[in-house]
């Protein structure tokens, strides 16, 4: 048995770890110098204090702490401007950045919002003033980028929507304990009502709340459109009326009302901020020609406000006329994203929006060998608005819904709703940036890529049938 190699009391040589680690402290790696940023700043974002770091030399301590307090906030502020800081470095630790990125913003200071993802590998201990002045240091060395936030009046539609969406889910779980409590009570209203919120199913649990317990009264509050026949619906209002189920079925009902009002008065205000939006487009929305499918009907969640016609307004075309574009994604689309300019001012190309998106795979390629090529877990509303638009389209007769069975079939489910997501934001990404209408011939083009392709996997499977491919003449 060979004895245990001695540990090596030399220094390092030239090729090892130890050698390349940059010391703690340091300078700005070499090989980087000039510095990109020369004035910049890293701050680390906490829910009671941030901790800034500038350069040295600008000030006898360059590292100091400011509780978030709003003279905090603007402390920091006059520091940095006092320093000559005119970019600064945060992570988007919460939502404990907004205040700061405002202020910063507002001052004249460039702010970089930074995914906690790309600096995490801070050398040394790690401390609030370590990460400070690693970013610090990584921000000055042009190694940052910065995450998307939409324009100045764009922030204030996307709160309101994305507060407006929580509202929705709330309300939707107040329903489920509507029908967890008629339930309980064995009351099958579920069974002969499409919806329990809809004009028959709300005023039959009106009623039982006033005191009415005579299934042929209730039977008879009915709407006219109904379609279960009178027999099943008295049959259905037969059961237990507890005094406990109906104080939860009282107070349900009640939070889902008050819930309905919120939504309403949200809505009134989303549109006054839609509106207030400047755009070069003041042309109204054209009408759709005969035979073009118009905006898809709102459901009953969709917010209520002209939504195709402030699209156009965006946007400068009809989005809606492509398949299983609806108000709910247009919605999403304007309050995430903003205006036409404000896309492509922000995204390149519609590959860099999809990757924004979590919508393509996310190669990791190392030393030839790809290490990981799942898309990345990306909590976008927007996403999600893009796949349940593209969900809509799996009985759809299109060349869009075609393509979604193809890909489902030859990925799966799940991977194939991602596909053809991808398929879809690349739609309107090139409508948006070439304001050109939808034309179902140009999106589902045959490119030579696409040509090529076929053609070797045609004769991969002529070659595995001991066929041969012949050319026609």
């Amino acid at each position: 048995m060979k004895a245990p190699r001695p540990p090596r009391k030399g220094p390092a040589k030239s090729g090892s770890r130890k050698a390349t680690t940059r010391p703690k402290g340091s300078a700005s790696p070499a090989g980087l110098d000039p510095l990109t940023h020369p004035d910049a700043a890293g701050i680390d974002v906490g829910a009671e204090e941030f901790v800034a770091a500038v350069p040295p030399g600008r000030c006898t301590e360059p590292v100091r702490t400011f509780p978030s307090f709003t003279s905090g906030v603007e402390a920091l502020r006059d520091w940095l401007l006092q320093c000559g800081i005119t970019t600064a470095a945060i992570e988007s630790t919460g939502n404990y950045w907004i205040t700061l990125y405002d202020t910063l913003s507002a001052s004249g200071i460039d702010v970089y919002l930074v995914n906690a993802r790309h600096v995490k590998g801070v050398p040394g201990k790690k401390t609030d003033v370590q990460d400070a002045q690693w970013l610090q240091q990584l921000h000055a060395a042009g190694l940052l980028k910065k995450s998307f936030r939409p324009a100045p009046d764009i922030v204030p539609l996307r709160f309101l929507m994305r507060h407006r969406r929580e509202m929705v889910a709330d309300s939707a779980r107040h329903l489920q304990l509507m029908q967890k409590s008629l339930t309980e009570m064995n009351l099958k209203l579920q069974h002969v009502f499409s919806d329990i919120d809809g004009t028959s199913a709300l005023a039959i649990i009106d009623a039982i709340l006033a005191g009415e317990r005579d299934p042929d009264a209730l039977a008879r509050l009915r709407d006219r459109r109904c379609r279960s026949s009178l027999s099943d619906i008295k049959e259905a209002l037969r059961g237990d009326y507890r005094p406990e189920y109906l104080f939860v079925l009282q107070q349900s009902r009640a939070a889902w009302a008050h819930l309905q009002q919120a939504i309403a008065a949200c809505d009134e205000q989303i549109g006054l901020l839609a509106a207030g939006v400047s755009t070069p487009v003041d042309t109204p929305a054209p009408t759709p020609a005969p035979g073009t499918p118009a905006l898809k009907k709102a459901n009953k969640n969709s917010p209520r406000f002209p939504i195709r016609e402030e699209a156009w307004r965006f946007y400068g075309v009809d989005l809606s006329l492509v398949p299983g574009v609806g108000s709910g994604l247009l919605s999403s689309l304007m309050s995430e994203l903003g205006t036409r300019d404000q896309i492509l001012e922000n995204f390149r190309s519609a590959a860099a929006l999809a990757s924004w998106l979590g919508l393509c795979p996310d190669n990791r390629i190392s030393g030839g060998r790809i290490l990981k090529a799942k898309t990345r877990k990306v909590k976008s509303p927007l996403a999600h608005a893009m796949r349940l638009a593209v969900f809509g389209l799996q009985n759809s007769d299109n060349r869009l819904g075609d393509y979604f069975r193809r890909m489902k079939a030859r990925l799966g489910k799940a991977e194939g709703l991602v596909a053809t997501a991808h398929k879809l934001i690349r739609i309107l990404y090139g409508m948006i940036q070439k304001q050109q209408p939808y034309d179902e011939t140009e999106a589902f083009h045959i490119t030579p890529q696409n040509l090529a392709r076929r053609l070797r996997n045609l004769e991969k499977q002529a070659t595995a049938l001991g066929k041969q491919i012949v050319e026609a003449a």
